[in-house]
This record gives structure tokens, sequence and C-alpha cells, in this order.
């Protein structure tokens, strides 16, 4: 049976050390896990540093359209989760805001922000620390600020039509919105036995229902968002991908692949059932910029105006011990995989699973872990 994602998806909650809000950060902690980060969020100030010219270059284009026209700008976050990264959108928006209508010699806009993620998502951290960080800590008064929680998937409709001016996604758009379809054979059994994601192991059909399953989400997203943004809005999006062609490749397998071979081990001690392991499928996909751009154009609801991938060094902790580093890449990992991780295998056995990711890290994989890639995407509502 398919899993529910809607009901297993959502980073870990709260503020401890495992939570996502402790490993996501674009800014320095002074704490143990200062740069913890894992392959989708680690590093995320050179992420920050290169997305973030990109996000106010929208915000001048819309006001180029005239959108400062209006009494407010609204805009919407999707698969915020907890991290501070959300902080930074607001409040990178608001400055832009304020900087706009000051050079307009305007009425200054009010910005309505809608945070959405899954109903699982902490909401309750989430606006915890919004009111400490975006209202009491922001510089940009000028602009007054009002931010909504909007539970519910993005690969369906969240608003009103024509309602949005700017839509903006982090890290967000790659997870599926279920497991692909056809991993079994017409006898029932599982075609990616001993995996967890696609894998140089996997056959090929694995890697084309999960290229299969990306597009019919991917499409699902940009329709519904392509009805929700008014005419001539714009979209930011930041996705993590891969330059192979290969979606096997090391740089989009990594994570789950070294969680894969954790689990085997965990079956092979008779802690985990070993159909458990061959009848789950992560749903995510690491895309190609070639790929995003072929589904976007198929649609045909937006313009590509900006599009470009980077490449960032996975490690770039200044740790010298092999042991703390790979402690702090489990810790990392285990703050955006363990709900569906455990939803799957049990809440029991996380801690005897991450210990074994760290110790898999640390003895086998020093010196190996590839660099990640990831697609900045801008993209215009098509009139008409």
């Amino acid at each position: 049976m398919l899993m529910e994602v809607k009901e297993a998806l959502f980073m870990n909650r709260g503020e401890g050390e495992s939570s996502y809000a402790q490993n996501s950060s674009f800014t320095v902690r002074k704490c143990l896990y200062i740069c913890i980060v894992a392959l989708l969020f680690m590093f995320m100030q050179k992420v920050a540093s290169m997305t973030m010219p990109v996000l106010e270059n929208a915000v001048e284009t819309l006001f180029s359209k005239d959108f400062h026209l209006f009494q407010a700008l609204n805009a919407a976050d999707l698969g915020c989760a907890t991290s501070p990264n959300t902080f930074t959108v607001i409040s990178t928006i608001k400055r832009m805001m304020g900087k706009k209508c000051r050079e307009l010699n305007c009425q200054t806009l009010e910005l309505q922000v809608y945070l959405n993620d899954l109903p699982g998502n902490d909401f309750n951290t989430l606006f915890k620390g919004l009111l400490s960080k975006v209202v009491v800590g922001n510089k940009c008064e000028e602009v007054s600020c009002y931010v909504m929680g909007v539970p519910g998937s993005f690969h369906g409709r969240l608003f009103p039509r024509n309602s949005l001016h700017l839509v903006h996604s982090c890290y967000s758009a790659h997870w599926l919105s279920q497991e692909p379809k056809g991993l079994t054979s017409r006898e029932g059994l599982p075609l990616n036995k001993g995996k967890i994601y696609i894998s140089k192991r996997s056959p090929p059909v694995v890697r084309e229902a999960y290229l299969s399953q990306f597009h019919d989400d991917f499409t699902m997203f940009l329709n519904a968002r392509s009805q929700e943004v008014v005419p001539h809005g714009c979209m930011v999006l930041i996705l993590p991908s891969r330059q192979s062609s290969d979606p096997s490749s090391m740089e989009s397998c990594f994570t789950w692949e070294l969680l894969a071979i954790a689990i085997a081990e965990l079956v092979s001690q008779g802690l985990i059932d070993e159909d458990k392991l061959d009848t789950f499928n992560v749903p995510s996909y690491f895309p190609s910029l070639e790929e995003v751009k072929d589904i976007v154009e198929r649609d045909g609801s937006f313009t590509i105006d900006h599009m470009e991938g980077f490449e960032l060094d996975t490690l770039q902790m200044q740790e010298n011990d092999k042991w703390i580093r790979g402690e702090k890449l489990a810790k990392a990992v285990r703050a955006f995989t363990e709900p569906i991780i455990s939803n799957q295998f049990g809440h029991e056995i996380m801690d005897k699973l991450y210990d074994k990711f760290t110790h898999i890290v640390a003895s086998d994989l020093e010196g190996k872990i590839p660099k990640s890639t990831s697609i900045v995407l801008v993209l215009s509502k098509i009139v008409g």
C-alpha cells in the first residue's frame, strides 16, 4: 500500500538538538550544532548568498509591473517547515518593498505572507520564532507585515484564484505527493528490493517510476500555482538537483543510500522486518535541470525568467575528528528524515539507526561525500 505522505512527511518538531529548527539556520550558531546541515540543508549561508539576490530581483521586478499600485503584496512560502530560513525570506521581501516604495515615492504597501506546509508541520515552533525574529527583530517596521499559516499540500490548490503576487519555495518541491507507483511486479514482489530510493542496483523501471511521479507532481504544482498567481506574478523556486543525467548518481542518492545500508544492517540483526525495507520507497526526487525545464515548458503556464544550477561542497565543517563530523551529519540527516523513516520502521529503533548511520559515514565514507547541486528557478505567469 502506498504511503500516506501527507500524514508522514514533516520535519522534526520542536527546538531540540535533532529538530529541523536547530539544523537549518542561515545564521552561525555558538553551540555544538554550528554548521550542522545535511544534503538538502547543508551550508545554507552559501545557498542564501546565491539565491537571495534572485528573490530581491523578483520583488523589484514586481514593482516594475505596477504591483505597487495595490494596497498589499501577497506572498506565499511553500513548504516552509520551521526553519529560520523562512524568517530571512520575509525580511528580504519587507526590505525590498520598503526600498522600492521609497524610490518610487509611493505609499508603503502592506505585506501579507502565507506560510504553508503539510498539517504535520510544527507551526507552533514556526510562529514562536516568527514573533521574535520578524515582528520584533526586523528593522523594516515601515512595512506592515501580516502572517498566516496555511496547512495543506502544495500539490493542489491552497489559495483563491489570482490572489498571489509572489511565491517562494526552498528545498520543498522535490518532495513527491506519494511513493512512485509501479514499484511492485505483477506477482506483488518489490522491484527495488533492499533499497529505499534509486540506486545503482535499481532496475530501470524504478528510475522511470520516480521520474514519472515527479513529472506528475511538479505539473500539479505548476497548475495549481497558475490559478493562484496573478497575471505577471512570479515564483522563485530552489530545488535540490543533480548535474548528472543519471538519477542514481551519488550526488542525488547519497543520504538515502547510506540510510538503506544502515537499515539493512538492522534487518540483518533482526531489529527490522526485511519486508518493511523492501516495500519502502522515499517520496522524493532530485531532478536534473533539463527535466525541470522540460516540465515547465510542457505545462505552458509560466515563462522561465531565470534558471541556473549551482554546486556546493557538502562537507566544509571545521572539524578534524571524523566521528564528530559523522555525528553532525547524522543529526542533520535525522532532522528531516526521521518522521518519514520512523513512520515505516518504528520510532523505537531510530537511535540505533542513526548511530549506525554515523558509523557508516565515519568508517566507510571518509573523503567520499559528494558535492550537492541545486537549481534556482524564477518563473513568471503567462497572461492569456
